[in-house]
């Protein structure tokens, strides 16, 4: 029996529910609970909860956790996810395995998408 099991990912942010709206709208999480402090979503067997900061400490525009993500095309969900204020971090970049693309979601986290060739 395995003594410690993963529970959830957590990330602090300035506000809760437009990060939540964030990861439903923009990569398709499903929302378990959404308050002003606290948010549970789910994308199969990930469970990333999100808490509002207790100050202004967030991530800075620098190095931060990275979510990598499998998506079906780079370029509509870029476009999705550039609308509910996240930036590209660079250029999408066409590998021989498919195209890779890094972006900041509005709190600044580092979100990684792949689309398989």
């Amino acid at each position: 029996m395995a003594t410690a099991s993963f529970r959830w990912i957590l990330q602090l942010h300035r506000d809760v529910p437009k990060a939540a709206r964030f990861y439903a709208q923009g990569l398709d999480f499903s929302v378990n609970v959404v308050t002003l402090r606290w948010a549970e979503l789910h994308s199969g067997p990930l469970k990333l909860a999100l808490m509002q900061s207790p100050s202004d400490h967030v991530a800075e525009k620098g190095y931060s956790s990275l979510l990598s993500f499998t998506v079906t095309d780079i370029n509509t969900t870029v476009t999705k996810l550039m609308a509910l204020g996240a930036e590209l971090d660079g250029t999408i970049k066409y590998e021989i395995h498919g195209k890779v693309a890094a972006m900041r979601c509005p709190d600044g986290y580092m979100l990684g998408l792949y689309e398989a060739a």
